[in-house]
């Protein structure tokens, strides 16, 4: 089964399943640096399209609102626009969004059922230091089952997913290979040999890669995730 994807560059992305309309990690903001902490991160592009181009959303999938590549300034101020935000238990705490424990369901309508599941942004260990972050699995009679990845690093995390859900149709993966100094040079989200993995471990039906552009702190970008797939035998997730 296929989804229309509609990429706005970043982590941001818009599809629609049965007839409830939804975009992942909004950031709308341009190009400039971005505080967070003590350190910076810096957007090197603008959006791919501008926020009005998403039309009306129906839901946002946040997988976590610590980080200004993805939940920028403008994405909060869309988001508090959306009737309803999914994220994890301490985004709920400081922004409105309904919060989901690992594993959690929600019912939406359409028939659509959000599962939150795990996320690792990084090595073992680093939760700490860059906060919790959630992925999702949506489903439906009839309707393709889809798992968006969120800022995930961890190909055992990807795994125990697949062991629950082993028909993955859609897959949107998080890549992009980032990097900041806070962990050294662990990535905190996966590359493009790791997007390769991944998909195979899901055995996906169709691969759609977020998150691999428009940050400095990427060190991967669209042209290694396409070479990284090609060289697998693998579609090119990176197409429109």
């Amino acid at each position: 089964m296929s989804l229309a994807i509609r990429s706005f560059g970043g982590p941001t992305v818009q599809f629609t399943l049965g007839g409830v309309t939804f975009m992942t990690d909004p950031t709308f903001d341009e190009p400039g640096d971005y505080p967070i902490g003590d350190r910076k991160l810096t957007r090197t592009a603008p959006p791919l399209l501008p926020r009005p181009a998403a039309g009306t959303i129906d839901v946002v999938l946040l997988s976590h609102d610590q980080h200004p590549d993805n939940l920028d300034r403008a994405g909060r101020e869309f988001s508090a626009t959306v009737p309803l935000v999914l994220s994890t238990p301490a985004a709920a705490e400081r922004i409105s969004a309904r919060g989901l424990a690992t594993w959690e369901v929600i019912d939406l309508d359409g028939g659509v059922t959000v599962t939150a599941v795990p996320a690792q942004h990084g090595p073992d260990g680093v939760e700490h230091l860059v906060g919790p972050v959630t992925g999702f699995v949506l489903q439906g009679k009839g309707l393709p089952t889809v798992y968006v990845s969120g800022d995930n690093a961890s190909l055992r995390v990807v795994a125990g997913i697949a062991e629950r859900f082993p028909s993955i149709d859609v897959a949107i993966l998080f890549g992009g290979a980032a990097r900041t100094k806070l962990v050294g040079d662990a990535n905190l989200t996966l590359d493009a040999a790791g997007m390769v993995q991944a998909a195979r471990i899901l055995r996906a039906g169709e691969v759609h890669a977020a998150h691999i552009d428009s940050w400095a702190h990427f060190t991967e970008g669209p042209e290694d995730v396409r070479k990284a797939f090609t060289a697998a035998g693998l579609p090119d997730p990176t197409r429109p």
